[in-house]
């Protein structure tokens, strides 16, 4: 039979939507357009724009708010502990009829992955520690329902939703990077990423990029320039003082945290794909980068491989993390594994609901290359071909 839900694209760390970042296209770059690709041939498609560095369960509330059409609610519970704004944007949304009957494809790439699993969690299961947040103990279906009806509690933390039909995740760590270990950290990374899309283009617009942070109320000043404005939210004291943002999910012992609680849902289609782009350095079991890696990774991906960490405090990282993409290690990349019960198996022709099928790695892949950041081959046709994929599933 198969389907014709649409697909939602969702971005990874540092990751930006359309019309920002001059004329580049996170799905895309500037040789290619995912979105309208696939709308022109037959498959409805979105990108959605959620913050780049916020927490995953943040992004999630965001992702949530950008598809349906609602303003972002953190969750009452959740602000409060973290002690930041409750209330976000309000988007005007992208598929407004999503729900049970009318669900939906997310692919997703890098940070992404952890993002839409925590959004499938919570479609599935909501959050009985924020309705009690609002309501107090043991309130009854009705009191919830009524609580909803008057803006009081966000749908997304009641669940019982059966409103994907698939996720995909591509080049996440679902485990982890070891990338925010040491003096390179994710912050270098992410600086770079900006600085590259700056020198793209000719343009000196102040604006170009949005880091979405307002619920820390980080705000850029009326009269503050880019420049001053980016390095008020680098030197951030928010990076290390928080759980609650992107650095500690990133970690592997922040992904083990959330591989605790985020489960695979039964209902739902998992698939993963790994991207790899270093090879063993001779005479040793290190890795090096392939020679055409994208030159702003290649630092990233040496320290990557040959990191290791025997500490009995933290999750200990061995050999088997050395083979990466210039971002994440291969090894994070096919599903959660640290903390986790999700069953992972390689796919072998047919898909099954409420596992990880791992669709393989994708070699001399770097962690830009599968998304067109990197010129090279294009990728427009991979994605078609994988959208023809999705929508055979019954």
């Amino acid at each position: 039979m198969g389907n014709s839900y649409p697909v939602i694209f969702v971005h990874g760390f540092g990751g930006w939507g359309r019309g920002e970042l001059f004329n580049i296209l996170y799905w895309g770059g500037t040789q290619e357009d995912y979105e309208r690709y696939l709308n022109q041939c037959g498959f409805e498609s979105y990108t959605a724009t959620v913050s780049p560095f916020s927490s995953n369960w943040d992004r999630a509330c965001e992702l949530y708010a950008y598809i349906k059409g609602t303003r972002v609610d953190y969750g009452k519970a959740h602000s409060t502990k973290y002690g930041h704004d409750r209330y976000g944007m309000k988007f005007r949304g992208v598929y407004k009829k999503w729900n049970n009957e009318n669900k939906i494809h997310l692919i997703s790439h890098s940070m992404g992955g952890q993002t839409v699993r925590v959004l499938s969690h919570l479609l599935e299961h909501g959050s009985l520690e924020e309705i009690e947040s609002v309501l107090g103990k043991n309130p009854t279906k009705s009191e919830i329902s009524q609580a909803v009806h008057k803006g009081l509690l966000s749908p997304l933390f009641v669940g019982n939703t059966s409103s994907l039909h698939s996720v995909t995740t591509i080049a996440s760590p679902h485990d982890g990077t070891t990338l925010t270990e040491g003096v390179l950290g994710v912050i270098p990374y992410a600086q770079q990423l900006v600085a590259f899309g700056a020198a793209q283009s000719s343009s000196h617009k102040s604006d170009f990029y949005n880091f979405k942070l307002d619920q820390w109320g980080l705000y850029k000043g009326s009269n503050e320039d880019f420049i001053d404005f980016s390095r008020r939210i680098w030197e951030s004291p928010l990076w290390n003082n928080t759980k609650d943002i992107s650095a500690w999910d990133l970690s592997p012992d922040g992904a083990k945290e959330l591989n605790s609680w985020v489960k695979a849902q039964s209902n739902v289609y998992y698939f993963s794909w790994s991207t790899e782009k270093t090879k063993t350095r001779l005479f040793s079991r290190k890795h090096i980068p392939k020679r055409d890696l994208h030159p702003i990774l290649v630092p990233f991906a040496i320290f990557m491989g040959s990191f290791t960490r025997n500490d009995v405090t933290k999750v200990p990282i061995n050999k088997s993390w050395f083979p990466n993409d210039g971002v994440v290690n291969t090894i994070s990349m096919n599903g959660p594994k640290l903390g986790s019960k999700d069953i992972i198996k390689n796919f072998k022709g047919t898909a099954q609901r409420g596992i990880w099928n791992h669709m393989g790695v994708l070699e001399d892949t770097d962690h830009m290359d599968i998304i067109s950041l990197s010129i090279k081959e294009t990728k427009s046709y991979w994605y078609k071909k994988y959208m023809e994929f999705l929508c055979s599933l019954d």
